[in-house]
């Protein structure tokens, strides 16, 4: 790990000879910063693979970009701009993606099966009520529930202040990373998850694997994957939080 003086002075160095050997030692120093940055973004409709090759993109134009002579640090400077790269792939990707027909006709009317039975009951009603009544597969229901499309960060959302977009309400790191998780309070509280969870946190979180991957070394379902990390998600937010 190179200082940040040592740091300053190969950026220096760069800017006065282009040398392609000394930037990438500089990528690599800070590489870690792209990996933190895209598992931040990770379980939000787009793979962790796809957006570390981003903020990795973003490390690179940042390392060729910066000037320390503007008198500030480099994790100063790259946080805020991996992080705007990341959202507008976010952004450009919720365009580009649509919902499956299949999924998104099923979603329709399971919710407003869902609905009518709360009208009607006073609460939702079971997988297994929803597949006899809609006439599909509780596996089928469950991906019409569970399925998330890729959330616009163009949508605009309520706050305080007013309406405003969702882009705009997602915190920059411009403080370093002061604001990144409590490591010891997160490791002990994912040492309270039972064996399958812990893989699936080691798996999808540590390792980077696709929900599709996890699966097939667990032997399940990507599906089953995504409830189990939807669920670990909720316990250590509310444990945490």
């Amino acid at each position: 790990m190179i200082d940040a003086k040592e740091a300053n002075g190969l950026f220096l160095e760069y800017r006065r000879t282009g040398d392609i050997s000394i930037r990438n030692k500089l990528v690599e120093n800070y590489f870690y910063i792209a990996e933190i940055l895209a598992k931040k973004f990770a379980g939000r409709g787009v793979e962790y693979d796809d957006l570390l090759q981003v903020a990795s993109e973003g490390l690179i134009s940042g390392v060729e970009k910066f000037n320390p002579d503007l008198g500030v640090q480099f994790t100063t400077y790259i946080i805020p701009t991996v992080t705007g790269m990341i959202k507008n792939y976010f952004r450009d990707y919720s365009r580009a993606v649509r919902l499956p027909r299949r999924i998104y006709t099923l979603a329709v009317k399971v919710r407003a099966e869902v609905n009518e039975y709360f009208k009607e009951n006073g609460a939702k009603p079971t997988v297994k009520q929803l597949s006899q009544k809609l006439g599909v597969s509780e596996e089928q229901i469950m991906e019409a529930l569970e399925y998330r499309a890729p959330v616009s960060l163009d949508s605009t959302v309520k706050s305080e202040d007013g309406e405003g977009l969702l882009y705009d309400v997602i915190p920059d790191e411009n403080n370093g990373f002061e604001k990144f998780e409590d490591t010891e309070s997160l490791r002990a509280e994912i040492k309270k998850l039972d064996s399958t969870e812990q893989r699936v946190v080691k798996l999808r979180f540590v390792e980077g694997k696709s929900q599709a991957e996890v699966g097939k070394i667990l032997g399940v379902s990507q599906m089953f994957v995504s409830r189990a990390e939807r669920k670990i998600v909720e316990k250590l937010k509310d444990a945490l939080l």
